[in-house]
């Protein structure tokens, strides 16, 4: 029996997520187990941990732009949404290489660019550590500040007129 190594393979589903070809395997019954197959991961899995380890820094208080930061507080409150963890995260996945882009919110009076810098490194060791892929540059994006009078409730006003 002959053995075929086979190419990677970039494929498109039907849904329009990709997925990566992160390894390829040998057919034929004489190869290692370990060597037999292939891995694909989609972008989608990027997405997640990479929202999963940005969420993890202090100072970070949210993630995405306002449009998505409102559209997910509105999911946040219907009964039996979920949270979107991969809000505010953008991915490229190549064969073997990723980059990242991640939009934050961060807290009132931490430094800024050691947040950026903390996110960064936790998104590069943790999608390099679950996925195998090569992460070339996470850039971050400071959109907002979150004020501490921004959690307190608005406060009724008088009326003027009886």
């Amino acid at each position: 029996m002959s053995t075929q190594e086979l190419a990677p393979v970039d494929t498109t589903r039907k849904d329009g997520s990709a997925t990566t070809t992160l390894s390829t395997g040998r057919s034929g019954a004489s190869e290692p187990a370990s060597t037999r197959g292939k891995t694909s991961i989609a972008d989608v899995v990027v997405v997640k941990i990479a929202g999963m380890a940005a969420r993890e820094i202090p100072g970070v208080h949210d993630m995405g732009g306002g449009l998505s930061r409102t559209l997910g507080a509105v999911r946040d409150r219907v009964p039996g949404g979920r949270p979107n963890v991969g809000r505010g995260i953008k991915v490229e996945v190549g064969e073997r290489q990723t980059a990242i882009d991640v939009d934050l919110v961060v807290e009132y009076g931490v430094p800024i660019t050691d947040v950026a810098r903390d996110v960064r490194e936790n998104v590069i060791a943790a999608v390099e550590r679950i996925t195998g892929l090569e992460v070339v540059e996470v850039n971050v994006a400071v959109n907002d500040v979150h004020l501490p009078q921004d959690d307190e409730p608005a406060t009724l006003t008088e009326n003027r007129v009886e």
